[in-house]
């Protein structure tokens, strides 16, 4: 059972109104959310995945194509003895350069025990976010589903605000698209 779906059954007597609700889940599955998050870009975005799910980060290398394969999953890598498939999140999320150049960067992920590595633009820092810095992301379509956000983050910085997409990295790394890269740790 899904923690939103496990706090809704929790918290909301079936006669509560559905607004009263969806901000009650909302809040509880904030204070849930981890607070690090590793910031990072795709294009002109910027996108933070929790910091624990994170192995290594490394320099792009070319992985070893295999055919058959979503456009978005490069092939895989051999990492001390490890095969780990390698997903480009620039081409899975649309973004429309991909130039693999001096920036580009391959994060090295544990996700329901699995070694995975995703390729994005640039990593910036680890960013600590407190409850009340992180809001839901609102309804809209994207080629990220909803329920792949955890929210939309604040970052106070040198007296500037910028905004990270709180991707929920388990959800993406598992979902039915990322199938072929669904093997168990060797």
């Amino acid at each position: 059972m899904s923690m939103v779906t496990e706090a809704h059954q929790q918290l909301a007597p079936t006669n509560q109104p559905t607004a009263v609700t969806a901000s009650r889940v909302a809040a509880r599955a904030v204070s849930a959310v981890p607070n690090e998050f590793l910031s990072f870009r795709l294009g002109a975005e910027e996108y933070g995945i929790d910091i624990l799910r994170v192995q290594e980060i490394r320099g792009y290398e070319q992985p070893t194509r295999i055919a058959g394969e979503p456009d978005f999953i490069k092939g895989v890598v051999n990492l001390r003895g490890v095969i780990v498939p390698i997903v480009d999140m620039r081409i899975k999320f649309g973004v429309d350069d991909c130039a693999y150049d001096g920036s580009t960067v391959t994060i090295v992920l544990t996700v329901a025990n699995r070694v995975t590595g995703m390729v994005v633009d640039s990593v910036s820092d680890v960013v600590r976010l407190k409850p009340e810095e992180i809001r839901a992301a609102p309804e809209f379509s994207s080629v990220v589903p909803a329920s792949h956000i955890i929210g939309l983050g604040t970052v106070k910085q040198d007296g500037q605000e910028r905004m990270l997409i709180l991707v929920d990295i388990e959800q993406l790394m598992t979902g039915a698209d990322m199938a072929p890269v669904d093997a168990p740790l060797q």
